[in-house]
């Protein structure tokens, strides 16, 4: 991913109004990311845990979405896969995001949401920079694979929360 300003980033929300957008905590450490192993730019919120960002590189530039997290369930299933990067994760290693849709459907109420990394930190599993907790099954994938898969199944989430026909 492309490096971005904090301006950019905060610039780049689509789902959510400007004031918003200024006063939303960057990620911790935020002079310290690694760009070059990231695909897109998420993070949780450290003073809100329900609250969570990401930002995406569309063709048009970088587009942002502001996630609420479901609170945690407890649960007879013991893991679950992220909906981006397809790693398995235990229960507390996955978290329900919802995004309220851009424009008039998002301020009808309308949201999109989707089970992903906790952590929002797909690319750092997918290069191996972070463990998941569990073990994961062998894919016959390259690494560039599994990225670009990641990748399409971002932007098909990014895209469902920017229709306003819903």
């Amino acid at each position: 991913m492309q490096p971005l300003s904090q301006d950019e980033i905060r610039r780049s929300f689509v789902n959510c109004s400007k004031g918003e957008a200024k006063s939303l905590s960057l990620p911790a450490k935020f002079e310290t990311i690694d760009w070059d192993n990231r695909d897109f730019l998420g993070w949780r919120d450290p003073k809100a845990r329900d609250r969570a960002y990401l930002v995406a590189m569309l063709v048009n530039g970088p587009v942002g979405l502001a996630l609420r997290a479901a609170p945690e369930r407890r649960s007879a299933m013991r893991s679950n896969m992220c909906a981006f990067c397809q790693v398995t994760h235990s229960l507390t290693g996955i978290a329900l995001f919802s995004a309220r849709r851009a424009g008039a459907a998002g301020r009808h109420g309308n949201t999109v949401g989707t089970y992903a990394c906790a952590d929002l930190a797909c690319s750092l599993y997918l290069r191996g920079k972070r463990k998941p907790e569990l073990r994961q099954t062998k894919e016959s994938l390259t690494e560039q694979e599994t990225i670009d898969r990641m990748l399409g199944n971002l932007d098909n989430f990014v895209e469902q929360a920017l229709r306003e026909d819903v």
